[in-house]
């Protein structure tokens, strides 16, 4: 394996991991700052009020998310897979 090969597939990864967090991630900080807004609108400083908005949020973007995430696991393991015999040369 060469080093050009080692650093795109690392590239690759973090790549694809940065592509599947963000729907997550972005979901759960649009949320919480939402409901941040709210409280110090409204003076309530009430810790569960923020944790049971965010779960909900956040399971219905791994719901609607989830044929996007599958297609580009499949795609990056395909990849990786079809790389093999690069690896051995």
């Amino acid at each position: 394996m060469t080093l050009e090969l080692a650093v795109d597939i690392m590239r690759n990864l973090l790549q694809t991991a940065l592509l599947l967090a963000i729907p997550i991630l972005g979901t759960a900080m649009v949320v919480g700052l939402l409901i941040s807004f709210v409280q110090s609108i409204t003076s309530l400083q009430e810790q569960t009020l923020t944790f049971v908005p965010k779960l909900v949020c956040v399971s219905l973007a791994i719901v609607l998310s989830a044929n996007f995430i599958l297609k580009t696991l499949t795609d990056f393991c395909i990849s990786m897979f079809n790389m093999i015999p690069n690896m051995a040369q």
